[in-house]
């Protein structure tokens, strides 16, 4: 398709071709970020990220973010080798460093560190963890809302793994990523185990029949901060909001559908397999959402 676009799309900026990134205590230039190849990030995906936004030099949901990246952290036995305050002092330096003041992204990356071996058990890893911190000029660019497509790919069981981890095991994501651009789509939407609508490879996904919004149970989907932001603020405002098991006959029969995520905060989608939603374009729930979710930003990034 010539007109791809994606939930991450921002519009070029140049000077993210000179930033500063952090890697385990140095903030060094772009050029020189490096990591081992022996680093159990690289060799298997295991480690745990968060992405953050920056808003009027303030990091959006900070202590939410903190609290599921320790969480994580915890559920994968490993060890960050800071405090809290210390993983946020890395951030802010890493931000200073880059003179950083909105419109800005931060990929937060923890691994289990560098191995002595190229194997699986973690044992081997006898350096570390590793940590980078990458903070681009990123604002949201997106020519019109994105097109899903059903994949077989699924968010599996919690005892394979866990998908409310925010692990760097994304291969599952991927592929289905790759299948939905195979199908002509921009992103897939993904079911669960037992075959209701679920999330897609990248987002929370949300659809809103007669004026209520409804979402999934939560059980096999990310524990997406802003999926929760948005839950609370349709209940704070009073709009019906469902966490529940549905279809893709509900979803094809939706008035509007949206993804939320933290870079996107609300995404509109136009089409499903084919099949088009609502006018194609966000609906007035959706404008709605979008309205508080900027207010709750601007309260939450005051000065």
């Amino acid at each position: 398709m010539t007109d791809k676009v994606t939930t991450h799309q921002s519009a070029d900026d140049a000077r993210n071709d000179e930033i500063m990134i952090y890697v385990d205590g140095a903030i060094v230039p772009r050029a020189e970020a490096k990591v081992s190849v022996y680093d159990s990030g690289f060799l298997l995906g295991d480690g745990v990220w968060e992405g953050l936004r920056l808003y009027n030099e303030r990091w959006a949901f900070l202590d939410d973010h903190m609290d599921r990246l320790f969480e994580a952290a915890k559920a994968i036995d490993l060890d960050i080798g800071m405090d809290r305050a210390g993983v946020i002092a890395a951030l802010e330096a890493t931000r200073d460093a880059n003179a950083m003041h909105s419109g800005a992204h931060a990929r937060l990356m923890i691994t289990r560190g560098v191995k002595i071996h190229p194997f699986q058990h973690p044992s081997l890893s006898r350096s570390g963890p590793t940590m980078v911190i990458i903070v681009e000029h990123s604002r949201p660019s997106l020519p019109r809302p994105v097109r899903l497509a059903t994949v077989p790919h699924i968010r599996g069981l919690p005892m394979s793994q866990d998908p409310k981890l925010n692990s760097h095991s994304k291969l599952n994501c991927v592929l289905a990523c790759i299948a939905a651009e195979k199908a002509g789509a921009d992103e897939a939407l993904m079911l669960d185990v037992h075959g209701f609508v679920n999330t897609t490879n990248a987002c929370n996904f949300f659809i809103v029949r007669k004026g209520a919004v409804w979402t999934s149970t939560g059980d096999y989907c990310m524990n997406g901060i802003t999926r929760q932001k948005v839950i609370d603020l349709c209940r704070e405002d009073g709009i019906p909001v469902y966490e529940r098991n549905y279809s893709l006959v509900d979803t094809y029969g939706a008035d509007e559908a949206f993804l939320t995520g933290t870079f996107g905060a609300q995404t509109p989608v136009s089409e499903i397999d084919g099949r088009r939603i609502g006018d194609g374009d966000a609906g007035p729930v959706t404008k709605r959402i979008r309205e508080l979710y900027q207010t709750l930003i601007q309260r939450e990034t005051a000065s």
